[in-house]
């Protein structure tokens, strides 16, 4: 251990991801496990995980039919490389993700993360277009305030400003579409605001008849705004969007990491929303976050296109050294399992109204400006202290976890995302907490 300054220093050497390290280290939150709903803290205390995890544990932790799987997994293949070589868990198990898309998505290709799927996607729709004649279609059409991940693919159509500004020029050729939200109009809105949805993607329009569609390679975005402080875009937002993209051959690529696999109460938000992308990443809780993983979902169409149109050999020049791991790909099974013996999209809708009365229940409530939800997914604004953009925010997340509940603050907004399998007994504190914080903090 190289620094000894202090009771802190043997954290020295973690640099933190999207954390302020230093303050962090100064007074750090540890958890040493967790069971079910709840983290348990070094120091002996409960926390209510009302966030799971990072919007990934939506079975809950420590899962124990999760937890055989991957220590079974463990002891019969540990490792096992997908170039050229396979295991019948990976089949299996896209097999099972399959089966909740939409036709015709129907081909999953595996990765580690939401970062990975989300350039995976983009590569598989440029490379599409090159394969099918048009290899003039580079260009990608991301969303302000949209997040896809950290790769610089992801980060070049996301829309997030601290995301994108330290890292240079990133990827050329990409453009962004409005932020489908207005608070102005749509705050406090229970589920899809009813705003029309070409007050956005009129702007859409201008840009395939600026760069011309030919040029156009595809628009990715999220069914639901997650990492920007969950909002939710107008009632037909996304069925436009199909239309507008599918009029002039633009590909259509839902980023389904925090959507995918029963937060809004459905297997997927194409499914919930009824609008079919040509391609779909997911990630998060396709394994309850049990070991990394990740994944694409592509259209028949996408998958025929490269495979007719290579003559042999490899046809997509792409993949990762652990794509389809042994234990991750086990925990998987377990988990899509788990989703449908224990009913848990029905369980979510079951919750979906109690949920939302729990969060409007927080309107009136000192220095909340907005409460927005779908599925139990809800988002909060928080008014700002002296222009200091998150300053507040951050106290309403610390006094929260004080108070015994985790969240996710995130500039001016809070994000709150339950465990899945909660009952409505076990949803009502995280409201309770969350009134507390915001009478408490300054």
């Amino acid at each position: 251990m190289k620094h000894t300054e202090n009771k802190n220093d043997h954290m020295a050497a973690y640099w933190m991801p999207f954390t302020p390290n230093r303050a962090f280290k100064e007074a750090p939150r540890l958890y040493k496990s967790a069971k079910g709903l709840y983290y348990e803290t070094t120091d002996g205390r409960q926390i209510l995980d009302a966030f799971s995890g990072l919007w990934c544990s939506n079975l809950g932790h420590c899962h124990p039919k999760i937890t055989e799987a991957i220590q079974k997994q463990a002891g019969e293949l540990d490792y096992s490389t997908a170039f050229n070589f396979g295991h019948e868990g990976a089949f299996e198990l896209a097999n099972l993700i399959a089966d909740q898309f939409p036709d015709p998505l129907d081909h999953v290709f595996f990765t580690n993360s939401g970062s990975e799927a989300v350039d995976t996607a983009l590569k598989m729709a440029l490379a599409y277009h090159r394969i099918n004649g048009e290899g003039t279609r580079t260009r990608l059409i991301g969303r302000v305030n949209g997040y896809h991940g950290v790769g610089f693919g992801g980060i070049s159509v996301g829309g997030m400003v601290n995301n994108r500004k330290f890292f240079g020029s990133l990827l050329s050729g990409v453009d962004h579409m409005p932020f489908p939200y207005d608070a102005s109009q749509d705050a406090f809105t229970r589920g899809e605001p009813d705003t029309d949805p070409m007050k956005y993607l009129a702007e859409l329009e201008q840009m395939i008849t600026l760069h011309d569609a030919s040029t156009i390679a595809a628009v990715i975005v999220e069914p639901m705004v997650g990492s920007a402080g969950m909002y939710v875009p107008p009632k037909k937002y996304l069925d436009k969007l199909r239309e507008i993209t599918e009029k002039h051959g633009i590909l259509l690529i839902f980023d389904e990491v925090i959507t995918a696999f029963g937060r809004l109460g459905s297997a997927n938000a194409a499914t919930y929303f009824g609008v079919t992308p040509d391609i779909c990443t997911m990630a998060k809780a396709i394994n309850n976050a049990a070991v990394p993983m990740g994944g694409v979902i592509a259209s028949k169409k996408i998958y025929d296109t490269f495979l007719d149109g290579t003559k042999a050999g490899v046809e997509f020049f792409h993949g990762y050294t652990y794509s389809a791991h042994p234990l991750a790909v086990a925990a998987g099974i377990a988990s899509q399992k788990i989703y449908k013996e224990e009913g848990i999209y029905e369980r979510v809708k079951e919750n979906t109204q109690h949920f939302e009365d729990g969060m409007h229940s927080l309107k009136g409530s000192p220095f909340i400006s907005d409460i927005r939800n779908i599925g139990l997914a809800g988002g909060l604004t928080i008014e700002q202290r002296d222009g200091a953009v998150g300053a507040r925010a951050y106290d309403f997340f610390l006094k929260a976890y004080e108070l015994g509940i985790g969240i996710r603050p995130n500039g001016d907004t809070i994000a709150i995302a339950p465990i899945l399998t909660s009952s409505k007994q076990e949803l009502d504190p995280i409201f309770d907490i969350l009134q507390q914080a915001a009478n408490q903090i300054k």
